[in-house]
Formats: C-alpha cells, structure tokens, sequence
C-alpha cells in the first residue's frame, strides 16, 4: 500500500526566493494538491553563518501571495514540527552517533590549514579535484587513521571535530529520478562529505535526510543542483537502515537566461530589466532594494501560470491555466530534463490575459489604494468604467494609475506634431468651431449622440473623418491614440470636454 503523499519545500533563509525556489516551491504544491497530499515549508537554516535576518518572512510572504496555502510550517504546525532546522538540533546527533557507531561515519579532527595543506598537496601531484575521500583519510586525523585511545582523547579534551560519512570505494549507487529515469553514480566520484560540524549542528545532508524521514516525505522535488549530493542521501537512507523509507527523487531542471546561456541570476535581471524575485527585496546589509514581481505590477495567478510552464508542459495549446486547472493537469512525468528559458516579454503577455480576464471589481479594489496615493477620487461607477475603457491597453495593473490620466485632470502636453499635421488643413478650424457649437446643444451627453454630431458636422464641412477624429481626440486628452474615442468623452463629461477643446484651440491659435 503506497503512503499518503508529502512533499517539502525546504528553503534557506540566505536571501530572497528567486524564481527557481519560488517554482521548486509551485511543483511541489501542484504535486501535493493533484495527489491529495500535504504541502509542508521547512526552513533549512543550518548554516548559521549565512543566515539573513527577514528572509524567512519573505519565503512565507511569496508563497502566501502566489495562493501556495500551507499544510504544515513554522505558523501553521503540525504534527511532524519544529519545522525550523534549528529548533529540531536536539533530534539529529543520535543519528549521528548510530552511524558512527556502524561504522558508517568518523570523527575527523582536522584544521583547516591541514585542510588546506592536503589540496595544496594532492593539487601540485596532478589531482585536478582534491577530496577528503577514502584515500585521503588514510592520512589525516580522524578515527580511522587514528589510535582508538588517541581518538577517545581528542573527544575527553574536546577538541573540535567534524562527522563525515564513510564512502566505500568503487560501489555502484543506483537511483531513479521521476523526470530523468535511473542515475548511476560510482562512489568513487564522492567525497566523504560532512555530515555534523563542530557548532553541533548537522549539515544540509544529514539534517535533510532525518527530516525528511521523521516527517515522512515521499517525494524529494527539487533543483537538478542538487543531484550530485543524492547519492550521499541514499547512502545514509541505507546506511540508517531507512532504505523502505526513501522518498522518490525528482530534479528539476535550471532557469535559463532569455539566451538560453547559463543559468538566470539577478544580475541578469538588472541588466534587462525585469524582477526575478517575487517581492520586493532590500538587503538588510546594503539597502539596496530588488523589485519584485508582484511590486511590478504582476498578477498572482499570472505569475504562477508563468512560473508552471518554465519547465512544464501539458501538451496541447492551451496556455492560460487557473490554479484549479494547473493542479488537475500537472505531473512530473511532463516536466523536461533540459532547462527552459526565462521569456519576460512572454510573461508580460500572460499578465496581460490575467488582467483582461480579472473581474473589474477586483481590479479596482486591488488598485484602490494606488488611485488614493495618486490623489484620484472618482466615485467606483467612473472608476469601474474608467477600468474598463483601458483594460485592453495595459501589461501591468500599475499602469492603469497613469495611462489614462487625462481621464482625471487636464491633458499635460499635446502631441503636437499629430495635431499641427490636420490643425493647418483648409475648414478644419472652423469646422471644430461647429462642432464645438453642436456639442455645447447636445442635451443628452452619451457617446452615441457625441458621435452623431460629431460626424454630421464633419459630413456638412467635407471633412475627412481621420483629421477630426485624431484632432478630437488630442484636444481632449493631448494624445493621438488611446480608447474608444466617444466612451472617453462621454465619461469626462460634456463641461470638461468643451473647455478642454477651447483651451486646445487657444493654445494652437497662437
């Protein structure tokens, strides 16, 4: 009988997420939520030297804003908890000691300028990648080249140690990954990594495989760096005796670069402008402040439609995926084993449809906030409308705030090379004097009666309908494109447009 599926997302707070955590995170969520399973956030923070201070609230922060809800974490619980690495130190050193005790690890006492002096040495014979391994152990200080006595001396005076685990020589370590099928490593590529360091806490390996094991994890989904330590993790799955307790592996490939050529950093980000990051991000330490994908003006649910398909692909052409969708069509099966390239101007198009496909009541109350600190005070009719009239024109909801100012206050500038192009043309001044006149009568201020008179007027003078248009248009928002023409000055409003048109006319007529 197979177990009830468990998955981890097991970040360090060494920073922010960026993208590739924030998907690592995204898959395993999919992964849980398609086999009625559990979502768990375990933090990793074992490396104490490198930890962050607000990185693990900013991990709790993305997830929560990308809809990842959690089963099992620092706030929620559970019944497998503490799930901060460094509250669980208590749990790890008899394991430790098991392994010791079987033979399967060692104290090693070494310095680091003995360290340093062995790779130095084996460097200047010829050995390209010096490791501690099972040559080498043969003649540094540890409790297999040491005395017993000595060993049991060193550990009385508490002399400062690391565990490493015992890798045999020439052994064949088998195991099958969900995406890419069955991975051979010989042991003789391993070095005899460190498992408990001299602070008392265990390193990622050890830690990683007693967690995992005490909160019984069955499916290990993570970044592909992370498979040429999976041998290791086997072994001490065998080495423990927990071998029927192994979870499944399933490594998932890099995020490249919009060129394909190496995996995407934040520099790269900088350098083409777009986040890689889900929030905003300031470095405790420099101040300097990341933008985020969500400051940036991206949906939620588009961002985890972008982020699924970085990697992921369920056949077909359908592209747009809500959550519910994603989660009934995902499968590790279809995830591919080379790395996918990050396309920004594919992602804004997502946010595009996401935001053409959000509601406009929840457009606006996402944006309520934005339209106060611009000082727009509009009653939820003019806003829901104004929404409306240029939903189809903007990439980011950010943008609704400034495309369409002149919906709010006068135009700043005009575009004036548009406008001169027709402004000096035979009739068309006079002409805009009639329909200014027409317009100042019309009773009924709706865009179908603006219309009308607008294209009478322009019918009686022998006008061409581009000319009166686009110089209609500048008049009244100072630009030469934008929305439909007549619902936007419908809604600015039949006093507004006519000062709007005599100012224009003053301006041009000088």
């Amino acid at each position: 009988m197979s177990r009830p599926v468990r998955v981890r997302f097991a970040p360090s707070p060494t920073g922010p997420l960026h993208l590739g955590g924030v998907r690592t995170a995204l898959y395993n969520y999919l992964f849980a939520r398609k086999n009625g399973g559990k979502f768990i956030l375990r933090i990793e923070d074992t490396d104490q030297t490198r930890f962050v201070p607000g990185a693990e609230e900013y991990i709790m922060n993305s997830l929560k804003w990308a809809g990842m809800e959690l089963d099992e974490g620092i706030i929620e619980g559970g019944e497998f908890g503490p799930y901060r690495q460094s509250d669980r130190k208590h749990l790890y050193k008899k394991y430790v000691d098991q392994l010791i005790e079987s033979g399967h690890a060692y104290y090693a006492f070494d310095t680091p300028e003995e360290l340093d002096e062995m790779r130095e040495r084996l460097k200047s014979q010829g050995v390209p990648n010096p490791a501690y391994n099972h040559v080498t152990r043969q003649y540094m200080k540890n409790s297999i080249s040491l005395p017993a006595d000595e060993v049991k001396r060193r550990l009385e005076e508490n002399q400062a140690y690391v565990v490493r685990i015992k890798v045999s020589r020439n052994e064949e370590i088998r195991f099958h990954d969900i995406i890419r099928g069955w991975v051979i490593f010989n042991s003789s590529q391993i070095d005899d990594k460190v498992i408990f360091k001299s602070d008392g806490m265990p390193t990622y390996h050890m830690a990683n495989i007693v967690d995992d094991y005490l909160m019984k994890i069955t499916h290990v989904i993570r970044g592909e760096e992370w498979l040429p330590s999976t041998p290791v993790h086997v072994l001490l799955y065998k080495f423990l005796g927990w071998e029927d307790m192994m979870p499944e592996f399933a490594h998932l490939p890099l995020i490249l670069k919009p060129d394909g050529n190496g995996k995407l950093s934040k520099r790269d980000g900088d350098r083409l402008g777009f986040p890689v990051f889900p929030l905003n991000w300031i470095n405790p330490e420099t101040k300097e402040e990341s933008i985020g994908f969500k400051e940036r003006g991206f949906l939620p649910d588009a961002f985890v439609n972008i982020l699924a398909f970085l990697g992921w692909n369920p056949g077909g052409t359908q592209e747009l995926y809500k959550k519910e969708e994603l989660i009934e069509a995902f499968s590790l099966e279809r995830v591919s084993k080379s790395g996918a390239k990050f396309d920004f101007e594919k992602a804004k198009w997502f946010n595009q449809q996401y935001i053409k496909a959000t509601p406009i009541d929840n457009l606006l109350e996402s944006l309520r906030d934005e339209f106060i600190s611009a000082n727009i005070h509009k009653d939820d009719e003019y806003l829901k409308k104004y929404i409306q009239l240029f939903v189809d024109r903007v990439t980011f909801v950010k943008e609704f705030i400034s495309i369409g100012y002149y919906m709010f206050k006068k135009p700043n500038s005009y575009d004036e090379v548009q406008f001169n192009k027709r402004w000096t043309k035979e009739n068309i001044p006079a002409t805009f004097d009639n329909i200014k006149t027409q317009l100042s009568e019309l009773n009924d201020w709706k865009s179908n009666n603006i219309e009308s008179v607008i294209k009478q007027v322009l019918n009686d003078n022998g006008c061409k309908s581009g000319d009166i248009m686009s110089t209609f248009r500048i008049m009244i928002s100072g630009e030469a494109g934008g929305p439909p023409l007549f619902e936007m000055a419908e809604m600015i409003g039949k006093e507004e447009v006519i000062e709007r048109m005599n100012t224009a006319i003053a301006y041009f007529s000088k």
